[in-house]
């Protein structure tokens, strides 16, 4: 209904019956009756729930009273059916929520202007804001704590009853308050540890039934998982452990120090290319793309050695470019995504992030052990070529591995039989709800179809096309909204900061500190020790007390000052100095990113959380991007001298940054 008002409103504004005011009044009072109704809905079938809740409760004292204990099993039963109903209209308002956001995108995409924002700011922080009701529901955990204490009372059949007050630490391990906890979470966007590390990967559990829904405990296989982690933590370690050393590297081969800008990002260049094939060819086999993956990044290391007794600068960018060439993240992200279990998905995405800051630390802190020098069959082993020849073991030791222990996915017969299960899954759950609660507000199948159709009426191409997911890179970026290419900038900007602030560490502490090689590895290594701490507290604390859209403000402000604090003011430029803007600028861009990747997955078109083209790669494209732009800038910038250095890269960063938060603002009220 609310999108036939849209296609009318579009009618009589060109025809000149209604002007834009009225339309704006007439469609904020006709979405307010629907909120109304949604609201008051939800506060009657709380009002049944709670009644049965009192009923159970009187049965209970009766039975405690009775010492009868023969029908606690019936009576828990009771509880966890009431527990079901609750899911139930979680699930209910979860999909009007959905709806408000739809037709508020629909709105302000046919009249050309922001209506969300006005919306929005209106209705969001008014005292009786019934908006509030929808998007942070708090009522529920009442009926909640109920169930809880009631069916943690009767767990004990021998009468040693305990309270859920006198063990707060302790949860309770029931499936119906599991699934109610995850539908209050996933309503309100409350958070922990596991799922803020989880949003940096990308691969949060989405709002439908995936491919991994369906994944059993017998054919997921850990040691499989296992691998691609190792693989992850080994490519990351990869990136890193040049670091700092590149300068001196390009220097022994008679190229100035800031050619290590071009090394170091010869890397990510070939790294475009590789996420879309790798991406691809997950769709087929993991096995295959890993092996390739070792076997490139082996020859890329080998070369990377030989590159010091060969004096070639070109053998050494090649290198690079094949080890980029091997980056099998998009693989890794996959194989979490598709096989791995729901229920160990989470902890799965966090081991993804866990190794990949671990493998950022440990790279640097690798290199800084290797200050040696010696010659063997007339090969020189230093501190430029160790570092090929470690990895290069590194890899083959992984190969052999990846040989004898992974266990491919049955690929293809798992991705059919989801797309059958996963569509029968859908209207069941549809069914329930239907038969369940709510039967006036929900629409049963073959009307969500034909809604489905009408959401991209707007498009000349067939409603079944318009959900399918996006087949090239272009049709992906058809799909972007302002809201999602604000986020992708942002990302942009932190992946830039964060490169320019990593990769000219060693030409810039060498040059205003005389800092050694041990001394920048120390330095970045506790730069990417700091990853997995402040991921705790932001994880665990920040985002249970902020909203996502103000943690994502507040960070790229701090950013900004990191970035503008890390200038050279004056000729006595200091180690304090340099080390606290560095620290502020990394730790706060690690919290940003995963703010602003938990929002991109939250306001991207569902076509693009499948398929090769999906907001993963969309979002490694951006960042890989990025890193190539910052190195590409280090190097430029080094024609302007060694003392202009710092200044000259981060005067982009700045700009960047600003124009993010600029971005940022004009688009806030969409992140809500």
């Amino acid at each position: 209904m609310m999108k036939k008002k849209v296609k009318q409103y579009v009618q009589q504004t060109q025809t000149g019956g209604k002007n834009r005011e009225q339309v704006l009044k007439e469609f904020s009072r006709v979405l307010d009756d629907q909120i109304e109704k949604i609201v008051l809905f939800l506060l009657q079938q709380q009002g049944h729930l709670a009644s049965r809740i009192e009923t159970l409760g009187e049965q209970r004292a009766a039975l405690m009273e009775q010492s009868d204990f023969s029908q606690i099993s019936q009576l828990r039963d009771a509880y966890r059916e009431v527990g079901y109903d609750l899911v139930k209209l979680l699930r209910f308002l979860d999909m009007n929520a959905t709806g408000i956001r739809k037709i508020l995108k629909k709105f302000d995409k046919r009249f050309g202007y922001k209506f969300t924002d006005y919306y929005v700011s209106t209705r969001a922080n008014h005292p009786y804001s019934q908006l509030q009701q929808i998007f942070k529901q708090v009522g529920v955990v009442a009926v909640v704590g109920a169930l809880s204490r009631n069916l943690a009372y009767l767990q004990d059949h021998r009468g040693s009853f305990s309270s859920i007050y006198d063990h707060p630490s302790i949860t309770i391990k029931d499936p119906v308050i599991e699934q109610i906890n995850h539908s209050v979470q996933k309503l309100t966007h409350s958070t922990n540890f596991l799922q803020f590390l989880g949003q940096h990967a990308l691969i949060v559990p989405g709002d439908m039934q995936s491919g991994s829904d369906l994944v059993d405990d017998q054919s997921y296989h850990f040691l499989s998982l296992l691998l691609n982690l190792v693989n992850t933590f080994l490519y990351m370690v990869n990136t890193y452990i040049i670091v700092p050393t590149a300068d001196d590297y390009s220097v022994s081969l008679g190229a100035a120090a800031t050619v290590c800008g071009v090394i170091i990002g010869s890397m990510a260049v070939a790294q475009i290319f590789s996420s879309v094939y790798f991406s691809a060819w997950s769709n087929k086999s993991y096995f295959r793309p890993l092996v390739f993956s070792s076997i490139m990044l082996f020859l890329g290391n080998l070369l990377y050695a030989l590159a010091y007794d060969l004096n070639s600068l070109t053998v050494l960018i090649v290198a690079r470019l094949m080890c980029g060439l091997g980056s099998a993240r998009a693989v890794n992200r996959r194989y979490i995504s598709d096989c791995v279990p729901l229920k160990t998905r989470l902890q799965a995405s966090a081991g993804f992030v866990s190794a990949s800051a671990l493998g950022m630390a440990c790279g640097p802190a690798l290199a800084g052990l290797l200050q040696t020098k010696f010659r063997i069959y007339g090969l020189t082993f230093n501190q430029n070529t160790l570092p090929g020849w470690v990895m290069c073991l590194a890899w083959l030791v992984y190969l052999f591995w990846l040989w004898i222990s992974f266990k491919e996915p049955g690929h293809s017969a798992t991705e059919n039989s989801v797309n059958t299960q996963s569509s029968d899954s859908a209207h069941q759950v549809s069914g329930n709800l239907e038969d369940g609660l709510g039967q006036p507000l929900l629409l049963d199948a073959k009307e969500r179809h034909d809604e489905d159709g009408e959401d991209n009426d707007d498009n000349e191409e067939d409603p079944e096309e318009s959900h399918k997911p996006a087949t090239s890179l272009a049709a992906a970026y058809r799909l972007l909204t302002p809201s999602v290419k604000v986020q992708l900038l942002i990302y942009f900007m932190l992946k830039f900061a964060m490169e320019i602030l990593l990769s000219e560490s060693s030409v810039v502490t060498t040059y205003y500190f005389n800092w050694t090689t041990s001394t920048v590895a120390i330095f970045l290594a506790v730069l990417g020790l700091t990853v997995l701490p402040v991921n705790v507290i932001v994880g665990t604390y920040v985002t249970n007390l902020f909203q996502d859209r103000q943690i994502l403000v507040a960070s790229e402000i701090m950013v900004l000052i990191g970035i503008v604090m890390s200038f050279c003011f004056t000729p006595q430029y200091s180690v304090p100095q340099y080390v606290t803007s560095a620290l502020i600028t990394f730790v706060f861009a690690e919290v940003l990113e995963g703010v602003n990747l938990s929002l991109l997955s939250r306001v991207m078109s569902s076509r693009l959380s499948r398929g090769t083209y999906n907001g993963g790669l969309l979002s490694t494209e951006s960042g890989t991007l990025a890193r190539v732009a910052a190195d590409m800038m280090i190097t430029a910038a080094g024609y302007l001298g060694q003392s202009r250095l710092l200044n000259a890269t981060l005067v982009p960063s700045l700009v960047i940054c600003v124009g993010s938060i600029v971005a940022t603002f004009c688009t806030y009220n969409s992140l809500y």
